[in-house]
């Protein structure tokens, strides 16, 4: 067992999450994005994905993306449906046991992790990287 703590480095970077935003509403997946709670006291930035681009049994799906000013993040991807959530995070934060960017795969974002397939360190590099991933997510849906 290792001695680092675990849990993000620092308060949440609000000026880098207003970056994200903005940026990322450019990405075709992007349908809307908002601070949740609310823009004063954001705790998390929601982006809401087009659902229209995911087959029917897809009844909603959003990215929730905390980027805290030490430079560690969590960008959790969830797909709600009928028949329960499936939903996967990439992390960037200090974690007994595990690398400090690492990924909790799908279905249910399981509490074991694997090495992150995220190769950037840059706040657009993680977003953009995640999107890309999702983007290939969305085409397997249609080819099942």
């Amino acid at each position: 067992m290792s001695d680092r703590s675990e849990g993000p480095s620092g308060p949440l970077d609000v000026p880098t999450l207003e970056v994200l935003a903005r940026r990322g509403s450019s990405h075709p997946l992007v349908a809307a994005w908002a601070f949740r709670p609310d823009s004063i006291s954001p705790r998390v930035l929601e982006l809401e994905l087009d659902r229209t681009q995911y087959p029917g049994t897809v009844a909603s799906v959003r990215v929730d993306v905390r980027w805290f000013t030490g430079g560690d993040y969590t960008v959790h991807y969830l797909e709600s449906r009928e028949t329960g959530a499936w939903q996967c995070r990439w992390d960037r934060h200090p974690k007994p046991d595990a690398p400090r960017e690492h990924f909790h795969p799908p279905p249910d974002a399981a509490p074991t992790v694997e090495p992150s397939p995220l190769d950037g360190t840059h706040h657009l590099e993680v977003l953009f990287g995640a999107l890309e991933w999702i983007g290939e997510r969305v085409a397997e849906l249609h080819d099942a």
